[in-house]
């Protein structure tokens, strides 16, 4: 059975820093991209950022230039370094790959850790 664990969530003061941390286990094949969502109270669940499988990255505009995405293949982990962060922010923020195991090809989604970001 597959599995994704997201680690690395907590309280943080604005202009802080977290890094999460999204590991991968079970029967699994190949994973192809990796990525990080987040859903604020009250709001829908958004793309933060995706990697591909050649490490390629993409990021929401609202991201961009504060938050790094990347991945150990080896580890079948994928990181989000977060830098600057701003109350809005704040969410719960939740792994997702696209990977082939037992069952097939079919995305896999982590239950997601807590990001606050608050003074």
């Amino acid at each position: 059975q597959v599995q994704l664990v997201e680690s690395g969530g907590g309280l943080v003061p604005p202009g802080g820093s977290l890094r999460l941390s999204c590991a991968a286990s079970g029967s699994i094949f190949s994973i192809y991209s990796m990525g990080w969502y987040r859903q604020a109270p009250g709001k829908q669940r958004e793309l933060v950022a995706v990697i591909s499988s050649g490490g390629r990255p993409n990021y929401a505009d609202s991201v961009k230039g504060r938050f790094t995405i990347s991945r150990d293949n080896a580890k079948k982990t994928v990181y989000l370094q977060m830098n600057s962060l701003k109350p809005e922010d704040t969410a719960v923020y939740s792994c997702n790959a696209d990977l082939h195991g037992v069952g097939g090809r079919m995305p896999y989604w982590g239950k997601g850790t807590l990001v606050t970001v608050s003074s």
